[in-house]
């Protein structure tokens, strides 16, 4: 085949795979390292009203990006600890997870700290139920659940659970939350008013229920897995039953529902990718596409309006001096470099 040909061929071979199905392939936009050390981070959360996305890093708080402008707005002070922020415009207020039982609240339009409250000596994520007005913080490593009230910030109750591992949750829109026990391999739907577990179903097929998205209007629950066989288990949230499995990556740890385009988004750090798939009605779900990320990019928040997904990582190494979290993977990093914390883009092309 002579040059001319070739080029032909592999121009025609180009626009059919970026026709096929119609699909626009997810490619990395941009990949912004910020200065300083890596003590780690957790959740993602986005902000479209402002285009600011707020990354909580534990130990240095949560910092505020500005994903037009390209550059960090705020630090939100006395944040220290946060594992994740939970957005309520309504309110016009922020509440972080704080690792030592705290929360600290913010007013979202001026990114001022106005107070950190105590309510417990442990949390992992913050979860806020909207029609009871309350926050609502998993606390694993006290066995419990804490409420506190939204508009007051004042402690409103805790429910003690059997689970150590109290992983991500999510309301239903009708005063109920359901939440993953990671270490029961269960879910179990809370009610939001009584303070009260009032259902507790198994995750059959699914090791380890991790990340958790909700599809109010199919009221399907769309968990993410970990375990040896990773997949995303769908489950009726009238009943508990088990809908569908399709597979997904080692490491889940966010998974997103977009209502306006019916998909499902998971990211997997150990295997460094997005799954995403189409939801084709409330019970058949078809593979969309996979991304390619970084290694550990485990957290994700997505721009509804764009498109465009936003992932965390960093260089990490494996000290053996030091504790191994093995039940993640077996080199799960347990340090990381200063200087390389960094912001991951995807955007349609």
């Amino acid at each position: 085949m002579n040059k001319r040909l070739l080029l032909i061929a592999l121009a025609f071979a180009a626009a059919a795979f970026s026709a096929q199905a119609g699909t626009a392939f997810y490619r990395m936009q941009s990949a912004v390292t910020f200065p300083g050390a890596v003590t780690g981070w957790d959740y993602l959360t986005f902000d479209a009203a402002r285009s600011y996305l707020f990354m909580a890093r534990r130990a240095l708080g949560v910092t505020v990006y500005d994903v037009e402008a390209h550059k960090v707005v705020a630090k939100i002070a006395d944040s220290a600890g946060a594992n994740s922020t939970t957005l309520v415009p309504a309110l016009d207020r922020g509440f972080t997870s704080n690792g030592d039982g705290s929360t600290t609240i913010f007013q979202l339009s001026t990114l001022k700290t106005l107070k950190r409250v105590q309510f417990g000596k442990s949390a992992d994520a913050g979860f806020y139920e909207p029609v009871t007005r309350q926050m609502v913080f998993a606390m694993g490593d006290d066995h419990a659940v804490a409420f506190v009230d939204a508009n007051t910030g004042k402690p409103a109750g805790t429910l003690a659970m059997d689970a150590e591992k109290l992983e991500a949750a999510a309301p239903d829109g009708r005063g109920n939350l359901f939440m993953n026990e990671r270490d029961r391999d269960r879910v179990v739907r809370i009610d939001a008013r009584r303070h009260a577990v009032t259902a507790e179903w198994k995750t059959t097929g699914c090791h380890e229920p991790t990340a958790m998205a909700y599809d109010a209007a199919g009221r399907r629950i769309f968990i993410g897995c970990r375990g040896d066989r990773p997949v995303l288990l769908v489950m009726d949230a009238q009943d508990g039953r088990v809908i569908a499995s399709p597979e997904i990556g080692r490491g889940v740890d966010t998974v997103i529902y977009d209502a306006a385009t019916r998909r499902i988004y998971a990211s997997c750090g150990i295997d460094a990718d997005v799954v995403i798939l189409d939801q084709h009605g409330p019970d058949r779900y078809v593979l969309e596409q996979a991304v390619t990320t970084r290694p550990e990019a485990r957290t994700m928040a997505l721009d509804s309006k764009s498109q465009r997904l936003y992932l965390v990582t960093a260089e990490g190494i494996v000290d053996p001096s030091r504790p191994v979290d093995r039940a993640v993977a077996p080199f799960y990093p347990n340090a990381y470099f200063p200087n390389s914390f960094t912001l991951l883009t995807y955007a349609r092309k």
